[in-house]
């Protein structure tokens, strides 16, 4: 199958090092359009949709590869191998933070440094661990999506959102979880709030920016703390912000961060 079809991959701007945009649930490419423009006078870009979202090739959808984030993470590492051109830093929100983690153990070296946003390694609570939220929590907000994915979906998006005094963003995001197909989405959310990446992060050595909101629902600031803890080479980020986008509703903030974080690897 045609990589560049299945992801609907888009590649922009010039550098010597790239950059690979990768959404999270319920988000396609379009999520970047506040931050990715900030980058092609340096970077090359790459820019793709998980497939069952956004323009990817829902035919190329599959059960059982994508019934873990491990099938992301290949069509990731294959995006990486025909697209990216030296140094390659992933830049991942939410669960694709995970699925970034995933693909650097897949094929180790080939990652030069990731970008966390609002990253979660495992979001149900653990004894010694804070996800954010209970067993029954995840398992409500399941039983709720499987009944009523866009009744979910509208009520739901500006809340992760968040972003007071900017309603137009919950619109977007409300925008692109409705237009993602329910019953493939409904599969990617078991798969993203059940799964438990942190044996994957503990000691992985790969530079690392955390972004991590001051307030957000979806991942508190002591998920960032944990992450912070376990990436030996990792730096923790406080973006002053209400919400699971900052790379949307602070778009400022967050560039300027990767701006400092990102120095080694620009021309």
């Amino acid at each position: 199958m045609d990589i560049q079809h299945r992801n609907n991959v888009r590649v922009l701007g010039e550098g010597r090092s790239t950059l690979v945009f990768s959404h999270g649930f319920g988000c396609d490419q379009t999520m970047w359009n506040y931050l990715f423009e900030r980058f092609t006078d340096r970077f090359r870009v790459v820019m793709y949709d998980l497939v069952g979202a956004g323009q990817s090739d829902l035919h190329a959808y599959e059960n059982d590869k994508y019934a873990s984030l491990a099938g992301y993470a290949a069509d990731l590492d294959e995006v990486l191998e025909r697209f990216a051109l030296g140094p390659t830093i992933i830049v991942g929100h939410s669960v694709s933070a995970m699925i970034g983690v995933l693909a650097d153990r897949l094929s180790p070296g080939r990652i030069a440094a990731h970008v966390m946003i609002g990253p979660s390694p495992c979001y149900i609570d653990a004894e010694g661990y804070v996800g954010g939220f209970t067993q029954a929590d995840v398992h409500s907000l399941l039983d709720t999506l499987d009944s009523n994915y866009l009744g979910w979906s509208s009520n739901m998006a500006p809340v992760i959102m968040g972003a007071p005094g900017q309603p137009a963003l919950g619109e977007e995001l409300t925008n692109s979880f409705c237009r993602t197909e329910p019953e493939i989405a409904k599969r990617f959310a078991r798969v993203t709030f059940l799964s438990d990446n942190r044996k994957d992060v503990a000691g992985l050595a790969t530079p690392s920016l955390i972004l991590q909101s001051t307030d957000d629902l979806i991942a508190p600031v002591a998920v960032g703390e944990y992450l912070h803890a376990s990436l030996p080479n990792s730096r923790l980020c406080l973006v002053k912000n209400v919400g699971h986008c900052p790379h949307m509703s602070a778009a400022d903030a967050c560039a300027d961060a990767m701006n400092d974080f990102l120095q080694p690897w620009v021309d």
